[in-house]
């Protein structure tokens, strides 16, 4: 996968997820609905465009700039549909599950059991006993963890053929970093992101008013399947500089 791909996508999901959350604490605030999504749909607009321009001035940067960045590239395909259904899980667990199942066997149950698998949950849960908050959000950084989990696993099982429809697309289109240097980079972020957010680095970083609002909110409940689809794209890009892909 390209970088101006990778980008784009990235950059939607991300502005759709805080939106929906803003819109979300805004009706929590008594706005009305349709207050709060004209307002807050201009600033998605507005803040989603910037980050395609962002992306449109790294392809522009290139020689290849009409024939590498369609719109079409951006139409899911398989794993980004199955990516989107557990955005939706997710933020449904965030919204409307996890704030009324706080306790219970169900959710102690997951949460002990990612505790075990994760470091980062149990630094997550540190920054949140810190700051005095809960309201779900274990549970829902258990359950993301969990959709991550899934997500990389069903995807690896076709990694080879992704990796060989890229090796025909760089014959037409060649990334401009290079293949190998877009592997390493991708294989850079990913290790960050696996430190950052797996480990739990990270987290003792974020104070209390982020972990409190809208980016905490993005940071537990879809920075996990983010980091899964980036470890992705880094292992497609890097089986597909063997001739073997």
């Amino acid at each position: 996968m390209g970088v101006a791909r990778l980008l784009a996508k990235g950059w939607i999901v991300f502005c759709l997820y805080a939106g929906a959350h803003a819109v979300l604490r805004a009706l929590g605030a008594n706005i009305p609905m349709a207050v709060a999504i004209q307002q807050i749909g201009i600033c998605i607009a507005l803040f989603g465009a910037m980050g395609l321009l962002f992306v449109g001035g790294y392809g522009a940067a290139s020689s290849h700039l009409l024939g590498r960045f369609r719109p079409d590239q951006l139409t899911p395909g398989f794993n980004e549909i199955v990516f989107l259904a557990f955005a939706c899980a997710s933020f449904f667990m965030q919204a409307i599950y996890a704030p009324a199942h706080l306790t219970g066997p169900v959710p102690g149950s997951l949460e002990a059991a990612i505790r075990f698998a994760v470091p980062g949950q149990r630094a997550l849960e540190g920054g949140l006993g810190v700051c005095g908050l809960d309201g779900g959000r274990m549970l829902s950084s258990a359950f993301a963890w969990v959709l991550a989990f899934i997500f990389l696993g069903s995807a690896l099982s076709r990694v080879r053929l992704a990796a060989g429809i890229v090796r025909l697309e760089r014959k037409h289109r060649p990334e401009p970093l290079g293949a190998t240097m877009l592997a390493f980079l991708l294989g850079v972020a990913s290790l960050v992101g696996f430190q950052l957010l797996f480990m739990g680095t990270g987290y003792g970083f974020v104070p209390c008013s982020l972990l409190s609002g809208v980016l905490g909110d993005v940071l537990i409940g879809i920075a996990p399947l983010m980091l899964s689809y980036l470890i992705l794209a880094a292992l497609t890009d890097l089986l597909a500089l063997g001739d073997e892909a």
